[in-house]
Parts: structure tokens; C-alpha cells; sequence
């Protein structure tokens, strides 16, 4: 049906596998979903291109979330899924109940970004908290108890979003709160930085509406 593979194994490469595949006739058109956690070199990536049928996944850091997107990537109909599966996806995709009534804290030092979010989590009954800089975010989620998730811009001035999520978990009542650090796709090493920081996860902009929600389901549903 097809495959998922890190590129990081312990006796030969993601690309020596997805080489060894692609020689074989029977094999060369099987669907291959490829995951890594490192930054890939040009010459990395215009060698994973010429593989037909693969795409890279960065930083998968849930079972969830790469079973969410080899799903889409694969285009599977989901009742040809085990039950077990099915119920994971439907978890994530079909239940809005979730989200509903859960008070989500964005932090954007720009109001179309928030305008946007807000307008996207409010169609799915979220109940919005915004500001627009790290400091206010802070005394927000001092003064907030209710507060289930933080969606937190990274590039702001003054106070970027590093430092407010640092200066968050040094509070012990959010060592645990979810915090999804937004950032820019150009920004080299963003993963490792934002985790050190303290953020459970990231997502790129500009942001990919189903994938946010996806993670949100997730990080909400633990």
C-alpha cells in the first residue's frame, strides 16, 4: 500500500532504502511518506524529488500527527483503515467537540494574522483571547485560568516569542499548558529552537488551516 520511513536508520540511510526501493520494478511506484528531524541540504531534497511518490514530513513528534498526514498525503479512503484508525481520524477530522467552548490565547504582533485565527477558531465555536505582544500574553495567562492552549508567534519585536514561552514555563501552573509556536518556513533550525524554548509543537506560516486544526485536536486531546 505504501511506506514510512525516517531517514535516520541504523543500517542504512532513508536515501539507500528509498534507492534499493525505486531499482526494484515492483516497488518503484509504492507510495513512500519520508520523516526527518534534521534540516535537509539542497542537493538532500532535489534527490528526495527525483523518488517518485515522496514527500518529506519534518518533526514529527506524534503518532497522531503522522498517521494524520500520511493519510492525507496517501489519499485513503478511510474505511479501508483498520477500526482503531479510523477512530484516531475521526477524532481528529470529524469532532468539533474538541474545541468547542476552549479558550485559546493567540499571540501576534500582527492583527491580520490574529483577524484571520480568530475568524478560523471562532467558526469552530473557540472562544478567542488575543494580544499582540509576549509581555501581555504573559499577564494574560496569569490572570486567565482557563486558558487550554496558546497559539504563539515567534518574529515579534521586543520580546519574541522564545522568551514568552520561556518566561511562561518558568510559572509552574503551565509547565504542561500546549503551546503552538508559529513560525516562519525560512527559519533555519526553528524546530529545535522553539522545543528547547518550551513550545510542544510548531507549524509553519503562512498556516495551513486543516493541519492547525489538526494539531490543536491533538495537543487538546491529551
Amino acid at each position: 500500500d505504501g511506506g514510512v520511513f525516517d531517514l535516520r536508520l541504523p543500517d542504512m540511510t532513508g536515501f539507500e532504502l528509498l534507492k534499493k526501493l525505486h531499482a526494484d520494478p515492483a516497488l518503484a511506484t509504492v507510495p513512500i511518506v519520508v520523516f526527518t528531524g534534521k534540516n535537509l541540504t539542497i542537493d538532500e531534497q532535489l534527490e528526495l524529488k527525483t523518488m517518485a511518490k515522496s514527500v518529506v514530513l519534518k518533526d514529527v513528534e506524534s503518532p497522531e500527527r503522522l498517521l494524520d498526514e500520511t493519510a492525507l498525503f496517501l489519499h485513503r479512503v478511510i474505511t479501508d483503515l483498520p477500526p482503531e484508525k479510523q477512530a484516531m481520524l475521526s477524532r481528529l477530522h470529524g469532532s468539533n467537540e474538541i474545541l468547542q467552548k476552549r479558550k485559546v490565547l493567540i499571540v501576534d504582533d500582527d492583527a491580520r494574522n490574529i483577524f484571520a485565527l480568530t475568524s478560523l477558531l471562532e467558526n469552530h465555536d473557540v472562544d478567542v483571547v488575543s494580544t499582540t505582544n509576549g509581555k501581555t500574553a504573559i499577564e494574560i495567562v496569569q490572570k486567565t485560568p482557563d486558558i487550554s492552549l496558546v497559539l504563539m508567534d515567534i518574529m515579534m519585536p521586543e520580546m519574541d516569542g522564545y522568551e514568552t514561552i520561556r518566561e511562561i514555563r518558568k510559572i509552574p501552573d503551565f509547565h504542561t499548558l500546549p503551546i503552538l509556536a508559529l513560525t516562519a518556513k525560512a527559519m533555519k533550525g526553528d524546530r529545535e529552537k522553539c522545543l528547547e524554548a518550551g513550545a510542544s509543537d510548531y507549524i509553519s506560516k503562512p498556516v495551513n488551516t486543516d493541519q492547525l486544526l489538526s494539531l490543536m485536536r491533538i495537543w487538546l486531546h491529551r
